[in-house]
């Protein structure tokens, strides 16, 4: 594995993000379907003019490698990242999100995996992120699984 960095997320990263969200393999693992290029754009589009919304781009040897976000849900902080597949499974999801808890400082911040995603689930347990609970996911009809985490220091 290469340096993993963190910096903004820039408008240039977004087709790199389309991209990794359209991997039939992660949406399989996330349980999150893949938007169309609209609708993924309108998104970011709204995530990057939320003020309330932290988001960095994961860099893997000055490569964007995919993101970190974290936001308001249901007067909680959650956290999510999405990491591109090339770089599974070397260490650069849980080196971009610990470097992220650096930039994110509230305590309790929450996360949602689905039961099946295991290597999400070591992603946080290493970053610190406890069980707190469990059920569907809050997608209506989706019929997900999900843990809920929460990390409180």
């Amino acid at each position: 594995m290469g340096q993993v960095l963190l910096r903004d997320v820039r408008e240039a990263d977004l087709p790199i993000f389309f991209e990794h969200q359209r991997d039939p393999e992660a949406n399989r693992m996330a349980a999150f379907p893949p938007r169309d290029a609209d609708a993924f754009m309108s998104h970011w589009t709204t995530i990057l003019a939320d003020r309330t919304v932290i988001t960095k781009t994961v860099l893997v040897d000055g490569q964007v490698a995919g993101n970190v976000v974290s936001f308001e849900s249901s007067g909680e902080r959650h956290v999510g990242y999405w990491i591109g597949g090339e770089h599974w499974g070397k260490g650069v999801a849980t080196q971009a999100l610990s470097a992220f808890l650096g930039f994110e400082t509230t305590r309790p911040l929450h996360a949602r995996v689905a039961t099946h995603h295991v290597a999400s689930m070591r992603v946080l347990e290493k970053c610190g992120f406890t069980i707190s609970g469990g059920g569907l996911s809050d997608a209506p009809g989706d019929g997900v699984e999900e843990l809920l985490l929460k990390l409180e220091v």
